[in-house]
């Protein structure tokens, strides 16, 4: 034995909301005037009623300063008017679902497009819409609108704008539309029907199609109460519609073994459980019925309708809706939950369907109640900020590394934006060196250390320096770890002497002597190198306890003297390049890495009183090999043994002369 009950049940969330309402009102000692009943059920609206709430039926109605509460069915664009005019208060308890209609209704009038409704034309929500449009056409369903169309001499050219009733069926609702769409191709169509209500549709047919007999909870004068009679009537013949649980037909549910139960959107929770209830203590499906479940159901149905919230909660809601100006959420309260444009994402280009979808279940920050309109304004984009704030409070303890973008550069220093979140980056830890431009940082992604976090003044400072230095560390010691003489490496120029120049080789700095960069003789590293360039270097030596590094970067394995002795012999004439010029004579380069000697006797074919008189630095020029000491490894030059010599027609020339 079993008894289905359908998750929907009960209250929408408009419905509830403007119940509550009311009931905040009563308790609180006021005593408003509902324009027309908040709900289409009698023992609520008596209650209400005998609490201090009274019921009109018109705004005119209404007293002059009375604070008026208008139903979630909403009312004609007039009624505020006439209530402004009148010095009433006006309480809006309208469904949002409606209010999106009406604001439809009122564009298609700003726009001249003719509104058409698919509803009941005697429903107080469908009279409330249609004092927000002019000359508002509303059909029951496909066929009184293919009537219509029919009449028309062009329907392809007519402006439409079409939505409907927020608890028409689905099916009446996609048959007229699919009529439309082949009849008209300028009409805009918006589905308006309540997801709340399709869900509670949905649910009850497929409940209706399992069970031997369906209950159906609610007020006979509630259009949603009757379509889900309607649509579980077509599926289970005994389907039953009571008000109370009184008016249970006891007698009809003999022989069945499954029953149902659902709920229209104005029966409340406690008429629901005691349906259920009375229907379990009667054992009418002949036999026991397991209800815990339900039973635990509509104890949770009932805690939720009194739960409350605060400013400050951290709740967790699933969307019902979505508007181009914000996100309706249900909370499972009695507050109606609301996500404004400006409160789901920080990009202004994202459209609220890019960031949420009907049916997901999203955690929200509570930014304010409203529990005289019964709504709560929530944030997706402060809890998402909160827990940034609870991840950035997390990693000063913990050290973690964060990575963010360089969004601005002023005189202090950089800024950093991590999810969303401002982090301040002094100068000193910006990783660059003292007077370095910090705009080449700007739009570069950076690692950095939080160092600070005051949440209250809302600001972080964090460090790229202290990423790099333990970055380098590690390297460094990776480096010592491994390092051996001869060992190759890729480093980076980072600075430069006279002597040489010191190379970062992946967190350590060695030394290349101005000797080891080349075999060439220079002056100064600058000639070879700036910083910043990449260079091939090995280990000549490195004392791990000094830390230091000996490099090399000239190729050792080719001998320039070997060269040197391969190439010339003593009596050959080669052009050598005046490296440098002493008192004594001129030093020559022969080979890269070899340089001879021209003694200052061996410059001229005249006598000179210094070097300089005859050459200079750089200079290009022939000279003779006239001594080659190998085990010394040096060189003598003679430009003047070549200053005598002519060439050999020429000397011949002379000879026969």
């Amino acid at each position: 034995m079993q008894v289905l009950l359908a998750k929907s049940a009960g209250f929408c969330y408009g419905v509830r909301r403007a119940v509550e309402l009311a009931e905040k009102m009563v308790t609180d000692g006021e005593q408003p005037a509902m324009l027309g009943p908040v709900i289409h059920n009698s023992q609520v609206i008596e209650d209400l009623c005998n609490r201090g709430a009274r019921l009109i039926q018109r705004p005119e109605e209404a007293k002059p300063g009375e604070t008026v509460i208008i139903r979630a069915h909403g009312e004609p664009e007039r009624t505020y008017q006439i209530l402004q005019d009148r010095g009433c208060r006006v309480v809006d308890g309208t469904c949002p679902h409606v209010r999106r209609i009406q604001a439809i209704a009122r564009d298609a009038r700003d726009q001249g497009r003719q509104m058409v409704l698919i509803g009941d034309p005697d429903h107080p929500e469908i009279r409330g819409i249609c004092g927000w449009g002019r000359d508002i056409l509303v059909f029951p369903g496909p066929d009184s609108l293919c009537k219509w169309l029919g009449t028309q001499k062009n329907p392809c050219d007519l402006l439409l704008t079409v939505a409907a009733q927020t608890t028409q069926t689905r099916e009446i609702w996609e048959v007229s539309v699919n009529f439309l769409k082949k009849q008209c191709t300028n009409a805009k169509m918006f589905d308006t029907i309540c997801c709340a209500t399709q869900n509670r549709q949905s649910e009850a047919v497929e409940i209706a199609a399992q069970v031997d007999v369906m209950v159906v909870v609610g007020d006979r004068q509630s259009a949603n109460t009757r379509h889900l009679y309607d649509l579980c009537k077509d599926l289970c013949p005994r389907t039953f519609l009571v008000e109370r649980a009184e008016d249970l037909p006891m007698d009809k549910f003999s022989g069945c073994q499954v029953a149902g139960l659902t709920a229209g959107a104005s029966a409340p929770a406690g008429i629901i459980k005691e349906v259920n209830k009375t229907m379990s203590e009667e054992k009418i499906l002949n036999g026991t019925v397991d209800n815990s479940e339900n039973g635990e159901n509509f104890a949770e149905m009932v805690e939720q309708y009194t739960n409350t919230l605060h400013t400050g909660d951290k709740v967790t809601g699933v969307v019902i809706d979505i508007t181009p100006t914000e996100v309706h959420v249900d909370l499972g309260c009695k507050q109606t939950g609301y996500i404004p444009l400006d409160q789901l994402s920080d990009d202004p280009d994202l459209k609220p369907s890019d960031v949420v979808k009907i049916g997901d279940e999203v955690e929200l920050f509570v930014v304010r109640v409203n529990d005289v309109d019964g709504y709560a304004t929530l944030s997706k984009k402060r809890l998402e900020a909160n827990k940034i704030w609870e991840v950035l409070e997390e990693a000063v303890e913990s050290k973690t590394v964060m990575e963010g973008t360089v969004s601005e550069v002023n005189k202090g220093g950089v800024v950093v934006f991590i999810k969303g979140v401002r982090v301040f980056v002094p100068a000193s830890q910006s990783g660059l060196p003292r007077e370095a431009d910090l705009n080449q940082l700007l739009k570069q992604k950076v690692q950095l250390r939080i160092t600070e976090v005051n949440r209250a003044r809302r600001r972080v400072v964090g460090s790229i320096r202290a990423v790099q230095q333990e970055a380098r560390a590690a390297a460094a010691a990776a480096v010592w770890d491994g390092i051996e003489e001869g060992k190759h490496y890729t480093g980076t120029v980072k600075s430069m002497t006279s002597y040489g120049v010191f190379v970062d080789i992946g967190g350590v700095d060695g030394m290349v002597h101005i000797s080891d960069l080349s075999w060439s003789r220079i002056k100064h590293p600058s000639e070879l190198v700036k910083v910043g360039d990449t260079l091939d270097v090995y280990v000549i030596s490195f004392d791990k306890e000094k830390k230091k590094i000996s490099l090399g970067v000239k190729d050792r394995s080719t001998n320039p003297w070997e060269k040197f002795m391969e190439t010339y012999k003593v009596g050959d004439v080669a052009k050598v390049k005046i490296v440098k010029l002493m008192s004594f004579g001129a030093f020559a380069e022969v080979v890269p890495g070899v340089d001879g000697l021209v003694h200052i006797s061996q410059i001229a074919d005249r006598r000179i009183d210094s070097p300089a008189d005859c050459l200079s630095e750089g200079e290009v020029v022939e000279a003779k090999i006239i001594e080659v000491d190998e085990e010394k490894k040096r060189i003598s030059l003679s430009i003047r043994a070549l200053l005598g010599q002519a060439p050999a027609e020429e000397q011949e020339g002379e000879d026969a002369e």
